[in-house]
């Protein structure tokens, strides 16, 4: 039977360097498990990588150093240098804590390393027409720096008119800087960065200093900056779901209507908002930003916010600490909605224990699936969801990406996080959480309409689905942990 070692012999025909190859892959194999042995976080992932490294070496070394790796030292030491542990004597010196806020959720204060900063107007944007309309006239309005960040950045209509904005702000003398991701925005042509640094925007990758063909380049593949941050002149700032292209404004005949969340903040966390992008920008590029806090400190109302920053340079598992926290304290309404649902044990047990309370636990999908793959593996976890008596419906009225969590009337987030282990684990990802009744109540109001224009998935629908699709769906189940 014509092996990996028949591939490798006709590839590397001469022996010696066969057999070099072999055995420094033996080595690299060997180096890899005890790094996983040292830094394993879980036994069963740990379990699989150990079993694969010992028994097919080769191609599994050259997979765990793209999905297995986890190397972010130089980003959490970056976190330390950056001032965090001082956030929290800094904001009460600028009277910007919001004391009870923080008190009732100090799980979520200390996964911030931030607490609920008081004095804040926020206002929920519904779909693109309203975010983009929102943001660029907040750019056209910088009068000293503009901070954006985005995961996908297009070069198509609203790319080229988001382009525009850029240019002309830092052709009036404002301080622009523009950070994407490297896969994410793995398209973007040096013709439309050439034409933004051109005017005096500052344009920059993720991984610009960590490029994938270094020895230590494969790693960063896997892990990447997916938020979407835009900050203006440090007082107001916009984050949640969309991207910059034409399908985030439904311009897709695909997807038809795009169903997101972004929201728009005024106030002192804008200024948190801003201290993110400059840890992202340091990272990327080496270079320190200068945080500059407006005087007066920026406000915009009476709303308590929580700007919660995580990744995988965290040294816990953060994000998945911080929504199990808060699906804990739900009593009488969790609703989830998420375009990827791909929940691993501890947050699934979770759910679990809601309903078990008697929560009104709910879980907003889209029905149809931009990336097969995950929305196959989310099939099968929302009909375990089901089984266990949690209500999952499917979004019909367009494509769902919306990023949303609601707890009670006492809590709510938006932002970038996904219901899955990319997003609680893997991807840099930014989530506002807001606690005052008036934005509690329109985040309830808005999914109140989503779920109107969605279909509940019932037991007897999951009876009627074939055998083979199931078995497909629990297949790619199994790829959760990379999902």
């Amino acid at each position: 039977m014509f092996g990996i070692g028949g591939l490798l012999e006709g590839l590397f025909p001469d022996r010696l360097v066969f057999n070099v190859i072999v055995y420094a892959n033996y080595l690299l194999a060997l180096a890899c498990a005890i790094r996983e042995i040292r830094r394993s976080r879980t036994s069963q992932g740990s379990i699989a990588w150990l079993l694969s490294l010992v028994l097919l070496p080769f191609p599994t070394t050259l997979l765990y150093l793209v999905f297995g790796l986890k190397g972010f030292d130089d980003y959490a030491q970056l976190q330390t240098h950056s001032g965090r542990v001082l956030r929290l004597a800094r904001a009460k010196q600028l009277s910007l804590l919001d004391q009870p806020s923080s008190e009732q959720w100090p799980v979520l204060a200390n996964v911030s390393q931030l607490p609920f900063l008081g004095g804040n107007g926020a206002t929920l944007l519904i779909d693109g027409d309203a975010t983009f309309a929102s943001m660029l006239d907040g750019i056209s309005r910088a009068k000293t720096s503009i901070l954006a960040q985005f995961y996908i950045v297009r070069e198509d209509g609203i790319g080229t008119e988001f382009a525009d904005r850029l240019i002309e702000r830092a052709q009036a003398g404002v301080d622009v800087h523009l950070l994407y991701d490297d896969v994410g925005s793995f398209w973007m042509s040096r013709a439309y960065k050439k034409r933004l640094r051109d005017a005096g925007v500052k344009v920059a990758s993720f991984n610009q200093r960590h490029r994938y063909l270094r020895l230590y380049g494969p790693t960063r593949i896997n892990y990447r900056s997916h938020r979407k941050i835009v900050v203006v002149d440090g007082q107001e700032a916009w984050v949640g779901g969309l991207n910059v292209g034409d399908e985030y404004l439904g311009r897709d005949p695909n997807f038809g209507r795009w169903r997101d969340t972004h929201v728009h903040v005024v106030g002192p966390a804008a200024l948190a908002c801003g201290v993110t992008f400059r840890e992202d920008w340091h990272w990327a590029t080496g270079e320190a930003l200068d945080q500059q806090v407006p005087s007066p400190v920026p406000h915009g109302g009476d709303q308590p916010v929580l700007v919660m920053a995580t990744g995988p340079a965290d040294k816990l598992e953060d994000c998945s600490i911080a929504f199990t926290e808060v699906i804990a304290a739900a009593r009488e309404r969790l609703w989830i909605v998420s375009p990827y649902f791909v929940p691993d044990v501890d947050l699934q047990t979770a759910l679990y224990a809601a309903a078990l309370r008697g929560v009104d636990v709910r879980v907003l999908l889209p029905a149809k699936p931009d990336h097969r793959l995950v929305w196959l593996a989310s099939n099968a976890h929302a009909n375990t969801m089901v089984d266990h008596g949690i209500s999952v419906y499917r979004y019909t009225a367009g494509f769902l990406h919306q990023k949303v969590i609601l707890v009670d009337d006492k809590i709510a987030g938006v932002g970038t996080v996904n219901f899955d282990n990319r997003s609680f684990r893997i991807n840099f990802e930014l989530t506002l959480w807001f606690t005052a009744e008036s934005m509690v109540a329109d985040v309830a109001r808005m999914l109140t309409t989503d779920f109107r224009s969605a279909q509940r998935v019932t037991p007897e629908e999951l009876r009627q689905q074939s055998w083979a699709f199931r078995l497909i769906s629990q297949s790619a189940r199994l790829f959760s942990p990379i999902l």
